[in-house]
């Protein structure tokens, strides 16, 4: 699609870019944001996709001390916006996701999970989900979310004032 689009000289008025490096923990991470706007003559509009309006490639450049990565994504939006906002809608939506994460793999241990047959990692996913909420929300202990959930193993009472939250 963007090769489509660029290689005609009238598509460019449609797009935009934005680089940004960052640089930090011993790696350098340099990121290319290039955005394709109204581009709804080039997507057949008959199908589900009639409201697609952007199309954003970020190319991805790691290099940390002795090697070094380069890897592209791709993304869609009907949001019709320039490639500097979309690129902080992108890292906005990752720093969430990673947050999350960490918090669940520390917390939680989630990464060493062996479940993995039928519909198990998804309903242990969301059971860690709502003890996480119910752990982030009790503010009776001060500490962090692994420290309240042994607390909560440790002690029954505790574990019965969260669970009536």
């Amino acid at each position: 699609l963007f090769e489509l689009a660029l290689s005609d000289n009238k598509n460019e008025q449609f797009s935009n870019n934005y680089s940004v490096c960052e640089s930090g923990h011993g790696r350098t991470e340099q990121r290319h944001y290039h955005v394709l706007n109204n581009i709804q003559e080039l997507v057949d509009s008959s199908n589900k996709w009639s409201n697609f309006n952007s199309a954003i490639r970020v190319e991805y450049s790691r290099q940390l001390k002795n090697s070094k990565s380069l890897e592209s994504r791709y993304f869609i939006t009907s949001l019709s916006k320039n490639a500097e906002e979309l690129a902080e809608y992108i890292r906005g939506h990752w720093r969430i996701e990673n947050q999350l994460h960490w918090v669940l793999d520390v917390g939680f241990n989630e990464d060493n999970s062996r479940i993995r047959k039928d519909n198990a990692p998804e309903n242990l996913a969301v059971i860690r989900h709502i003890a996480l909420n119910i752990l982030k929300q009790d503010k009776s202990i001060r500490g962090s979310i692994k420290g309240k959930r042994k607390c909560a193993g440790w002690d029954n009472s505790y574990l019965v004032k969260l669970l009536k939250q």
